[in-house]
């Protein structure tokens, strides 16, 4: 290992439980298109990212609070960013961030591109 490198921690099971409950609370509220990145190694802000995508401002507002009510009794660092609007609803849940966008604005940002995961639309591309 070069000595710049650091070294990967593993991701806690709290961290694996959080993303599991997120996880869960996206497939509740019909989410598409939902990516989880590993940043364990990558960052310090949290050890997953998770992505999805919203048909309209009004599903990723439902997606959000469904997500965020999940996450209530879950973890003590919630915080959440985009709301009314919509566009990009951003959750910082500790260990676990989500990301939930309209489809024009997910594309745009490209996430999955600068985290090193690949993009759903352009594996349909293909």
């Amino acid at each position: 290992m070069s000595p710049l490198r650091k070294p990967r921690r593993p991701k806690s099971q709290a961290a694996r439980s959080l993303a599991s409950l997120i996880a869960a609370a996206l497939d509740d509220a019909k989410a598409e298109d939902v990516v989880s990145l590993d940043l364990s190694g990558k960052s310090t802000l949290a050890d997953s990212m998770i992505v999805a995508t919203g048909r309209s401002n009004v599903h990723v507002g439902a997606i959000a609070e469904r997500v965020l009510e999940a996450c209530k009794g879950a973890t003590a660092t919630l915080r959440c960013e985009g709301m009314p609007h919509n566009d990009w609803v951003l959750i910082d849940a500790g260990d676990v961030i989500v990301h939930i966008f309209r489809p024009e604005v997910r594309l745009f940002y490209n996430l999955e591109k600068i985290w090193g995961g690949s993009r759903p639309a352009e594996e349909q591309a293909d």
